[in-house]
């Protein structure tokens, strides 16, 4: 019997649908799930592509039936669900043998269990995979991380299942170990800042304008003509345009304001942190995301404290809509910009060496994020892989002085109405603290000297590190 060229466990909706996918491009595929029934059922759905699917009951035959050495994917629950499979599949497996989490894992995980399978002749690839449901099953954007022998052996297969942008596909080798789940992870960070960023917007066209859930779809279809053009601004109007089909009323007013979410947008922020860089608009929308799940409490402080009354509508509606846009636009470039400067950060961290061309390539069709702008942003990094910000690259610079205004006019329209806009206004106050050569942090080091005695450098470089502020400090050299 032939072998297959790779394997998979985990038969869920991501697993089903990505095996699907490598066997509909070629690639004949090992399947297993701890469920047997499942396998069976999976098979028997397969149809024309069966030819191509080894179901496998046991583990046993599952590993006889990959071509060594053999990747074998992983696609079950994130977290210690992956170790315990790692475990179970370790006697089984053979010298350059490549297990692949393909989930949404903690990088840190992933290179944990990379070390973990160092001098064992076994290796690990953490693999990034966006695009949802439908991604996976017809061309998901692929982002790998692990040993350059080991993407070697699997990127005939990733290649062929990867969503493709003008013919060039979606998938790359990104560097060692944790960096093809890093790169994810930040994606999925700048996911969140875009996703709340648009809703602002909807909140300021809802609450601020009086439109209804159609209308302002109306208006996200034809943004989405333009320069705003994205995946994620195609489904916002049609979910705005959509009705229930139980109360006939628009779908998105029927569903409670509460979002969910999963660890990844945490994750990015948090490594921001550690990295020591400002990513605002991604906290704002981590921050977002909390205060929509406190539903009740906010209930119960609009009754306490009010709702803030409107000021005044925009006297020329059609500019006003303009801004909108262009503070959307605005507001998009400093998310992506924070992004792409963690990873940079992270990079030098661990030294990865991360091609910022490439994920933006990768990221211009099948994932979540995709959008015309992302072809800007390979231009730009294109140019200049090493540049400081995105938002100082030439074409970046003119976009941001270009949209600057609109932001401004948005924000300050958000706050004298009091309609909540966070990600937004943090990336306008980025922005202006990013380019302002003199800031207001020198206030800031002499507190810190005052009461703790941690010194500062002086603008005229005098080897003297602490102020005149009594109690001895002025003695600390």
């Amino acid at each position: 019997m032939e072998q297959a060229e790779i394997g998979l466990i985990g038969l869920g909706v991501m697993g089903a649908n990505l095996s699907l996918n490598i066997a509909e491009k070629g690639n004949k595929i090992a399947v297993f799930n701890r469920t047997t029934e499942v396998t069976k059922k999976f098979y028997a759905d397969a149809g024309a592509l069966q030819g191509q699917i080894i179901p496998c009951e046991t583990m046993e035959d599952f590993i006889k039936a990959i071509r060594p050495p053999r990747p074998i994917i992983i696609m079950i629950k994130a977290g210690d669900p992956v170790d315990q499979q790692m475990e179970l599949l370790k006697p089984y497996l053979s010298s350059g043998d490549i297990m692949i989490d393909a989930g949404n894992a903690n990088f840190r995980d992933t290179m944990r269990r990379f070390k973990s399978l160092e001098g064992s002749d076994l290796t690990f690839i953490g693999m990034g995979v966006s695009g949802g449901e439908e991604g996976a099953r017809h061309g998901p954007s692929i982002m790998v991380g692990g040993t350059e022998d080991s993407w070697k052996r699997v990127e005939k297969v990733l290649t062929s299942i990867s969503a493709k942008f003008n013919g060039e596909p979606c998938v790359d080798w990104l560097g060692e170990n944790g960096a093809g789940h890093f790169v994810k992870t930040i994606h999925n960070g700048i996911e969140y800042a875009d996703m709340q960023m648009i809703a602002e917007i909807y909140g300021i066209l809802r609450d601020g304008l009086g439109m209804s859930a159609a209308e302002i779809g109306g208006v996200f279809g034809r943004w989405n003509e333009g320069r705003l053009d994205s995946y994620l601004m195609e489904i916002s109007e049609k979910v705005l345009k959509a009705n229930d089909p139980i109360s006939g009323k628009p779908m998105v007013d029927v569903i409670v304001d509460s979002a969910g979410q999963k660890g990844t947008g945490k994750w990015s922020v948090i490594e921001a942190q550690n990295m020591g860089v400002a990513a605002t608009a991604i906290e704002a929308a981590v921050a977002g995301r909390v205060l929509s799940s406190l539903k009740s409490e906010r209930q119960a402080a609009e009754k306490i404290l009010g709702k803030p009354a409107l000021v005044e509508r925009p006297k020329d509606g059609m500019a006003f809509l303009a801004d909108l846009e262009l503070a959307l636009l605005a507001a998009k470039i400093g998310a992506y910009a924070q992004g792409f400067a963690v990873m940079a950060a992270a990079s030098k961290e661990f030294g990865w060496n991360l091609p910022m061309p490439t994920i933006a390539k990768i990221w211009r069709a099948g994932c979540i994020i995709r959008s015309q702008f992302l072809d800007e942003i390979t231009s730009a990094f294109s140019k200049d892989p090493n540049v400081a910000n995105l938002i100082v690259t030439p074409a970046f610079s003119q976009l941001v002085k270009e949209t600057d205004g609109a932001l401004r006019r948005i924000v300050s329209y958000a706050a004298l109405n009091g309609l909540p806009a966070p990600a937004l206004t943090s990336a306008l106050s980025y922005f202006d603290a990013y380019r302002r050569g003199r800031g207001t942090a020198n206030l800031i080091q002499a507190q810190r000297d005052f009461f703790g005695a941690h010194g500062f450098d002086r603008l005229d470089g005098v080897d003297k590190h602490h102020g005149p502020w009594g109690s001895g400090l002025a003695d600390f050299a």
